[in-house]
């Protein structure tokens, strides 16, 4: 994957019975230009037909199942699947306009590693948020960016795109692990997905845009939405993420330090002493080992494995390492051989 002014663009829609909305949805991303490389419809058991809806609305579409539940998981699964250098993360109820991407797409060509959708800053808007809904989401910004330094205006809105590069930093749970067996989600894997990304990528320091969008009501359908349990979850999941990322920087910090522990001042790595047993000569031809008085050969037995014979006489032994305090510079490989050869001379000579 490359970075340039005419990326690849993969939108990731994930569905739940939402064979109605796709009529509406799908012809309408086609539709945006320039085109995107392709849509991929990611389904969560749906029983409404909403599989068979998509691939006759748009034959070109790419359907897959995720591998558990939760939203979290279906964006994950989409995530791996997809083959864009940019993922557009797209709701299938019909509340986001797909006219839109161009601009996502844009923010990041611009620079920025993730680009955030907001209903908050000039020419955003929502048609499908109470009150409630928009106070709740002011506090829940103000948390977020007193803990992660961020300038967030729309915390809980789920339309947003970014580089695919970035998605090793955003560490989502693998899509071939198990599900747990007490039903419960891994974390990352429900609907807090959304605020998961949003704390991953600010704690890891890249770039984020927030970009205008216009909140449309939902096509067909009830909101999955609840405002006071959803608005405790963000929370908790602002809090884990504050943990995580704390975590993540006291071990940097300690990598940072035993690095420039083991380097110093100029430069030079320090490099660790060599164990005792490479100091060690071994022993020569006729030593007794292992408190052997002579070789096993020499006492009429047969060689074994604590008893090894005697190295040949014409072989020449190996040179001892040695141990420098700097870096030394080898010499050409002729000296090499010399050495050896005086080696053997003096061995011959002894013999």
């Amino acid at each position: 994957m490359q970075r340039n002014g005419n990326p690849r663009v993969s939108v990731v829609v994930p569905t739940r019975n939402e064979a109605r909305n796709l009529e509406v949805v799908l012809p309408a991303i086609a539709a945006v230009r320039p085109a995107v490389h392709e849509i991929i419809v990611v389904d969560g058991n749906s029983v409404d037909g909403t599989i068979e809806t998509a691939r006759r609305v748009l034959p070109w579409v790419r359907v897959i199942t995720q591998t558990r539940k939760g939203k979290g998981n279906a964006m994950a699964c989409g995530f791996a699947a997809a083959t864009g250098d940019i993922m557009v993360m797209f709701d299938a109820d019909g509340s986001a306009d797909p006219a839109e991407i161009p601009a996502f797409v844009r923010a990041l060509i611009n620079g920025a590693d993730f680009a955030k959708g907001s209903r908050f800053v000039r020419g955003g808007g929502s048609d499908d948020i109470t009150l409630l809904r928009k106070s709740g989401n002011a506090g829940l910004n103000g948390v977020a960016n007193a803990l992660f330094g961020t300038s967030y205006t729309d915390l809980c809105y789920g339309y947003n795109a970014f580089w695919a590069d970035i998605l090793p930093v955003l560490d989502l749970p693998p899509i071939d692990a198990p599900a747990p067996a007490d039903g419960s989600m891994l974390w990352g894997d429900g609907f807090e997905i959304e605020t998961v990304l949003n704390c991953r990528v600010a704690a890891a320091g890249l770039k984020i845009t927030e970009v205008p969008s216009m909140e449309r009501e939902r096509i067909f359908g009830q909101t999955n939405l609840r405002t006071f349990a959803d608005g405790t979850r963000v929370l908790r999941t602002l809090a884990a993420e504050r943990r995580r990322a704390s975590r993540r920087q006291v071990e940097r910090a300690q990598v940072e330090e035993q690095s420039r522990a083991l380097t110093p001042v100029g430069g030079i790595p320090v490099v660790p002493p060599a164990p005792q047993s490479l100091l060690t000569p071994p022993p020569s031809p006729g030593t007794p080992v292992n408190g052997a008085r002579g070789s096993s050969q020499a006492n009429g037995q047969a060689p074994t494995e604590a008893h090894a014979p005697a190295e040949p006489a014409d072989r020449p032994a190996l040179p001892q390492p040695r141990v420098d305090s700097q870096p030394r510079i080898e010499g050409p490989v002729r000296d090499s051989r010399d050495a050896v050869s005086l080696r053997l001379a003096f061995d011959e000579e002894a013999s």
